[in-house]
């Protein structure tokens, strides 16, 4: 098991992260999102690898193997740990690439550290820019709605991960993407995180500003959203993400949750190497611009290309 050490710019302490890294070629850093850890990357991972390029995740401080301090859960600290993972293994011309609340760190990262070794951005059913209900963002969520989440969480955290999962990843009693033992997988991920960072990461992702941070963001970047997220909705978060973000692409994925990192992984796997190595994602819309069958939801296989551009469906 690797670890980098990260020191709270606050306390001073030490905070041990737990990663993994893989491959040699062009780096790419996987932020995972909440209340996971970076075991939920695995369905990337051989895509990822299989295109020659360097793959790391970590987890973040208080979920996985990191450690758990039990202060630090500002997004201010979480950003200083990804500049530690960064700068320990010397990464150069890196694209990092953050799921849901990952968002936030990629974001910071470029008013904390001017994008420093950065290259490309990827925002995958991210939080960003502003979760919060305010004046100025009247189609956020409501505070009392994040406050019953917390008591929720408070009251019978198990509970609640079990009853955010199936939300997570849209299941209903018309669709069903994942099955039961999965499912208690990624409740399991969510439920070995530490109680304190679970209930202060909602606090941080939920109320955080990052308009201004979305701003700053300079690189070439891939926005990707499903449009029946009903975790983090597209019209709070990535909609508004593609408006403020100078050099974006924004792809929305029909009818995809915001899970869809598995849901639609063969899609994602597809759109986060092209756009790593050549620039833009491989499909655009809700439809691949390259040929593509759709096998099932979300899942898509690339067949030889036409003159033409037309897909065809089963």
């Amino acid at each position: 098991m690797k670890f980098i050490e990260s020191r709270d710019a606050v306390s001073g302490e030490a905070i041990k992260l737990s990663y993994e890294d893989y491959g040699t070629g062009k780096p790419v850093v996987l932020i995972h999102g909440w209340p996971l850890s970076k075991e939920m990357w695995e369905y990337q991972l051989d895509a990822l690898m299989n295109a020659g390029l360097r793959v790391i995740t970590y987890d973040r401080r208080g979920f996985g193997k990191s450690d758990r301090p039990w202060n630090g859960y500002d997004y201010d600290s979480l950003t200083d740990d990804l500049h530690a993972i960064i700068q320990e293994l010397d990464l150069q011309n890196v694209t990092l690439a953050g799921f849901s609340m990952g968002g936030g760190e990629v974001a910071r990262y470029f008013t904390r550290y001017n994008g420093e070794r950065v290259s490309q951005a990827v925002l995958v059913s991210s939080i960003v820019p502003f979760m919060l209900k305010t004046e100025d963002n009247p189609e956020g969520l409501e505070k009392e709605k994040m406050d019953d989440m917390m008591n929720e969480l408070k009251n019978d955290r198990i509970n609640f991960l079990d009853s955010f999962g199936k939300q997570f990843f849209g299941i209903n009693i018309l669709s069903h993407p994942v099955s039961t033992a999965l499912l208690e997988y990624y409740r399991m991920l969510g439920s070995i995180a530490s109680p304190r960072a679970t209930q202060e990461c909602m606090i941080s992702f939920g109320q955080t500003d990052f308009r201004e941070d979305a701003k700053a963001v300079t690189v070439p970047t891939l926005i990707i959203h499903g449009d029946a997220d009903k975790t983090v909705p597209i019209d709070t978060a990535s909609r508004k993400a593609a408006a403020i973000i100078p050099n974006n692409e924004f792809v929305i994925y029909e009818n995809a949750p915001h899970g869809l990192f598995y849901t639609h992984r063969e899609r994602l796997n597809m759109d986060l190497v092209s756009f790593i190595t050549n620039g833009q994602a491989a499909t655009s819309g809700t439809e691949p611009t390259s040929i593509a069958t759709d096998r099932s939801a979300g899942e898509f296989v690339v067949l030889p290309s036409n003159d033409e551009g037309l897909v065809t469906r089963s």
